[in-house]
């Protein structure tokens, strides 16, 4: 089952899914656009929200995996993943929510002995730079310090902006020490190369600071991505708005207004617009390793991403627990799909 199947990415995954062989059931909350893409498809459609549970088991009851593609997913993920166990369904997702990914992990022994799969983070969050990380601590083993990062001039999708919204009201996140900190948005400001050239570049609260940790196990995380001085300064001053940014009606606003106005990027701007991949490891005595990879567009790598997982968990028998893409297909996962890499590390 494809849930969100009617949104920018769920959709893409839909076509690519069917072009491939596979029919899954589509899924989401708006009866007619789930009819219409599935009669276009000639696939079975569901319309359900998530707030009732006994309706949600009864829609999953036989269904072997939900690939949650709506949205954000803090409204979205926890019912999903319940419903799941409780159906021995896997569960995967295409989100890059800190909160998903502490929450799976947190159902860890639960998914182990129901013998089902908890993978958040199967599209471009979190994929290449879980791979990144993974390979970066075998070629590194004692690294204590874990940078990662990447340069990417796709516009967003509406789910993607949503959850952007989201990520500004609750502040930067970083991992020290093993335990993840709230701090500034922008909290640090440093020169990368990525693979395009050297950026000034900022710390973000991406996902890879919940996932790359069970990835790796390095206590301290931070990732980047490149910044104009007037992005970064903006970030910076949207520190002081934070409080405003989590009220309800502001965020319900700001939604309804990217609902309106925000359109994911067509087949052409994506084919032009690679992403570059990077992460940096470092020991105690300072030894580093770096590496690099390009990739295409983020959303054409959640596209092969996601279904890459889809069709390895379909054809193989994998014990329950909560994974990250790495720990679950190996840090050679990115370099597998098409038009990415090779990964390179110095």
């Amino acid at each position: 089952m494809i849930y969100g199947a009617n949104g920018y990415t769920g959709e893409m995954i839909a076509r690519e899914a069917v072009r491939r062989g596979f029919r899954p059931v589509l899924a989401g909350r708006r009866q007619e656009t789930i009819d219409s893409l599935a009669c276009n498809l000639g696939l079975e459609a569901h319309a359900f929200a998530l707030d009732n549970p006994a309706e949600l088991l009864r829609q999953l009851e036989g269904c072997a995996l939900v690939l949650n593609c709506a949205g954000p997913f803090s409204a979205t993920a926890a019912p999903l993943m319940e419903a799941c166990l409780q159906t021995r369904t896997h569960y995967l997702d295409i989100t890059g929510e800190i909160g998903v990914f502490e929450a799976a992990q947190l159902l860890n022994t639960r998914a182990r002995d129901a013998s089902v799969v908890l993978c958040p983070g199967v599209g471009f969050d979190v994929i290449p730079t879980d791979c990144v990380a993974a390979a970066l601590k075998e070629a590194l083993p004692d690294a204590i310090r874990l940078n990662l990062g990447f340069d990417s001039r796709s516009v967003f999708s509406p789910g993607t902006a949503k959850t952007a919204i989201e990520g500004l009201a609750q502040g930067g996140k970083i991992r020290r020490g093993g335990k993840i900190i709230t701090v500034p948005l922008a909290y640090e400001v440093r020169r990368i190369d990525f693979g395009d050239g050297e950026k000034d570049a900022m710390t973000i609260p991406w996902g890879d600071v919940s996932t790359a940790y069970y990835t790796t196990g390095i206590p301290d995380i931070q990732v980047f991505v490149p910044g104009s001085t007037r992005m970064i300064s903006q970030a910076r001053r949207a520190n002081y708005i934070r409080p405003l940014l989590r009220l309800a009606w502001v965020q319900k606003l700001l939604k309804a207004y990217i609902s309106r106005t925000v359109k994911g990027p067509g087949e052409m701007k994506r084919e032009q617009t690679p992403s570059f991949v990077w992460g940096e490891a470092i020991n105690a005595r300072g030894d580093k390793k770096t590496a690099r990879i390009r990739t295409p567009n983020g959303y054409t790598l959640t596209i092969m991403g996601a279904l890459a997982v889809v069709e390895h968990l379909m054809m193989n028998r994998i014990a329950g627990g909560a994974y990250t893409p790495a720990t679950l297909m190996g840090a050679n996962l990115i370099t597998r799909l098409p038009g990415a890499g090779p990964l390179r590390i110095v």
